[in-house]
């Protein structure tokens, strides 16, 4: 049977033994710290949870091109321990785009029709964002206005340039961060997102795109299929 999956686990103590003709038995360790190379391995957690850990350090290309337009609405959960992180942005390299953040321990969801960024606000309360629990963010534009709710929290904004409401990007969604030399538009912060995310879904006329992680077009500092769980974060 044809293996077509790579082990979803931990490994360690990797050793191999082998000898050469008339020679005698070599044990060779695998040092797994510092690899010549590697793709998509990350920390191994003692204890795990459904979602993908993002190490703070990097991001995910999730989807190639992407047309904001008029609308469209982000959902998903986020846990985190850092109170500043890019969490998801797209942008031309002029000046439309759309980007949701963590900005000292606000969530800001930000939009930019060509006319000037608008900006959703919220503040969470008592201990915050960073409180080893999910929280869930849906954001929605709607033409010029946006909206955002977190965790049953709802923060409304409008540009007062009504003819100005269509968002044109095609352009990468990038999520948890973004390259070196990206332009995004609707991002104030370059700093990359600590913590874990699932279930993000971008919905358009009525059509819902699950995004895969694991499935992602650029992977860096991020381990699709292993969130730690908060006892072991």
């Amino acid at each position: 049977m044809q293996i077509l999956y790579s082990l979803n686990g931990c490994i360690r103590n990797f050793k191999m033994q082998g000898n050469a003709v008339s020679s005698p038995v070599v044990e060779f360790r695998v040092d797994m710290q510092n690899p010549s190379s590697s793709h998509m391995v990350g920390r191994c957690f003692v204890s795990t949870e459904p979602g993908t850990f993002f190490q703070g350090t990097g991001y995910l290309k999730a989807v190639a091109t992407y047309r904001v337009g008029q609308e469209v609405s982000i959902a998903f959960d986020f846990r985190t321990s850092r109170t500043n992180g890019v969490l998801l942005g797209v942008s031309n390299k002029d000046k439309d785009g759309l980007g949701i953040e963590l900005v000292d321990g606000k969530l800001l969801f930000h939009v930019d029709n060509g006319a000037g960024l608008i900006t959703a606000e919220v503040a969470p309360e008592g201990e915050g964002f960073c409180d080893g629990q999910w929280h869930s963010v849906t954001a929605t534009k709607i033409k010029h206005r946006i909206e955002l709710r977190v965790d049953g929290t709802q923060s409304n904004a409008e540009s007062p340039n009504a003819r100005s409401n269509t968002c044109e990007t095609k352009d990468p969604i990038y999520v948890g961060g973004y390259p070196p030399g990206a332009h995004q538009a609707a991002l104030s912060s370059r700093r990359s997102f600590k913590g874990c995310m699932k279930e993000l879904r971008i919905t358009k006329a009525s059509k819902t795109l699950n995004v895969q992680f694991n499935k992602a077009l650029e992977v860096k500092g991020v381990q699709p299929m292993s969130c730690p769980a908060p006892v072991a974060a």
